[in-house]
C-alpha cells in the first residue's frame, strides 16, 4: 500500500544513475553482513504483503540494490560507474542547482531586507522583527534563514539584539533601496518592451 510514503527513494524508475546504497541506507564502505542487516529490515517493511507501509514498486528496487551488492564483482563493477555518474551528477549540480541555489539565497536576504525596511518606515518605533514574524511572512522555517541571516549581518546590514530581536541597519536601509530601484527599473523595461512587441508586429503586418 502507499498509504506510508517510504523513505526509499523510487530511484530505478529515474533515468539518472540508482543509488543503491541510498536504498539501504548504508556506507558506501560497508560491508557484506552490514548490508544484509539493512536489507532484512528494509524487507520486512516494504514487502506488499505489510499492510502498513508495503510498497512493491519499492520492494523491487529494495531486491534489486541487494542483488548487485551482496554479489563482490557485481559490487566492483556497480561501485566505478556510481564513481563516473556521481562525478557526472556532481558537474551537472554546480551548472544548475548550484546557480538556483545561489539565486534562492539572494531572494530571501532581499526578501528579509524588503520586511524590515517597510516596518522601519511604517512604524519606526518598533525596530524589528522576530524570527517568527519572519517565518509568518516569509513562508519558510527560521533554519532555512539562517544563512541569509548570517551574510546581511556580516555584511552589517542587519544587527539582532540580545532578546532576539533583527532590526535594519543604515547599510542595510541603502541595500534595501537599491534593490527597490532595479526592480522598478526592470518592471519598466519588460513594461517597454510589451509595449515595443504590438508596435513591431503592426509594422511588419
Amino acid at each position: 500500500m502507499d498509504r506510508d510514503r517510504p523513505m526509499v527513494h523510487n530511484i530505478t524508475m529515474q533515468r539518472a544513475f540508482s543509488d543503491y546504497y541510498e536504498m539501504l541506507r548504508v556506507s558506501p564502505n560497508a560491508d557484506l553482513e552490514i548490508i544484509e542487516s539493512a536489507y532484512e529490515i528494509l524487507e520486512c517493511r516494504y514487502q506488499p504483503g505489510n499492510q502498513e507501509t508495503g510498497n512493491a514498486q519499492d520492494f523491487a528496487s529494495l531486491n534489486e540494490a541487494y542483488q548487485v551488492l551482496r554479489d563482490p564483482e557485481g559490487r566492483a563493477s556497480y561501485d566505478r560507474r556510481r564513481r563516473e555518474t556521481s562525478h557526472f551528477a556532481w558537474n551537472t549540480f554546480e551548472q544548475s542547482q548550484a546557480a538556483q541555489a545561489v539565486d534562492d539565497e539572494r531572494r530571501k536576504r532581499q526578501g528579509i531586507l524588503s520586511l524590515l525596511y517597510r516596518k522601519r518606515v511604517s512604524r519606526p518605533e518598533l525596530v524589528g522583527m522576530t524570527l517568527n514574524e519572519f517565518e509568518d511572512q516569509l513562508g519558510m522555517p527560521a533554519e532555512k534563514l539562517e544563512f541569509a541571516f548570517w551574510l546581511l549581518k556580516e555584511s552589517q546590514c542587519i544587527q539582532r539584539t540580545a532578546g532576539g530581536i533583527i532590526s535594519i541597519t543604515l547599510k542595510g536601509v541603502e541595500a534595501a533601496e537599491t534593490s527597490i530601484e532595479r526592480r522598478i527599473e526592470r518592471r519598466r523595461e519588460r513594461r517597454a518592451q510589451a509595449t515595443e512587441a504590438p508596435e513591431a508586429s503592426g509594422q511588419v503586418a
